[in-house]
């Protein structure tokens, strides 16, 4: 009979379950986050979220066919970049699609200058929503996201889920300048400039310096 104080053998050999989960560098790739990840993964996603949902509100009262499918292309590419920076949260690995590139079909030309218009104010109802506040309302959510997901790539620990995040933001940044571009050429976004003389003075207030290679010890 074995003695009560004597150690079991076959038990000193034996691991808890999932204690192996908490040994450094065991996690898997699904594990492999910090808190503070998650929390800005959450946010990240949760705004993506509302910027789709908004969209299909914003296309029900949209007049313009080139602001409608500004919202359409926009909404297919975002929802495909949704799933993407998901399963790559999920799983922590490379995801099935890769990051995509989105083209814009504005051309690049901004027309400079105020020109007088009527002041703005709230809408009184929802029958005055108008495609200039609409297309507003679209740049609002695209420059927050570029936003967001610059400052949370900063703070992401996985690698593969912080290069997807990364590259996102890109492509929040050519819609927010596809949108701006939109509202230029309406009159929507204007934008004002310098006396040529002021302007010359700033463009030229900086000069080059040689490029030394290595630097100095």
């Amino acid at each position: 009979m074995q003695n009560q104080n004597q150690p079991n053998q076959q038990g000193q050999n034996q691991m808890p379950p999932n204690m192996n989960m908490n040994m450094p560098g065991s996690q898997t790739a699904s594990t492999n986050h910090g808190g503070h990840e998650l929390y800005d993964a959450h946010e990240v996603i949760a705004g993506i979220i509302s910027m789709l949902d908004q969209y299909q509100m914003y296309e029900q009262h949209i007049q313009d066919p080139v602001l409608k499918d500004i919202v359409t292309r926009q909404t297919t590419f975002t929802t495909q970049m949704y799933n993407t920076i998901v399963e790559s949260f999920r799983t922590g690995q490379k995801p099935s699609v890769s990051t995509q590139v989105y083209k814009m079909t504005q051309t690049h030309d901004v027309v400079y200058g105020i020109t007088p218009s009527q002041p703005k104010k709230p809408n009184q109802s929802v029958s005055e929503l108008a495609d200039k506040g609409l297309s507003a309302y679209m740049l609002g959510q695209t420059k927050g996201l570029a936003t967001l997901l610059a400052m949370t790539a900063l703070e992401m620990t996985n690698p593969v889920l912080r290069r997807v995040i990364a590259d996102s933001v890109p492509n929040f940044i050519e819609m927010s300048y596809e949108i701006f571009l939109y509202q230029n050429k309406h009159g929507y976004y204007q934008v004002p400039q310098l006396a040529m003389q002021d302007m010359n003075a700033m463009l030229q207030s900086y000069g080059t310096i040689p490029n030394q290679g290595n630097m100095p010890h």
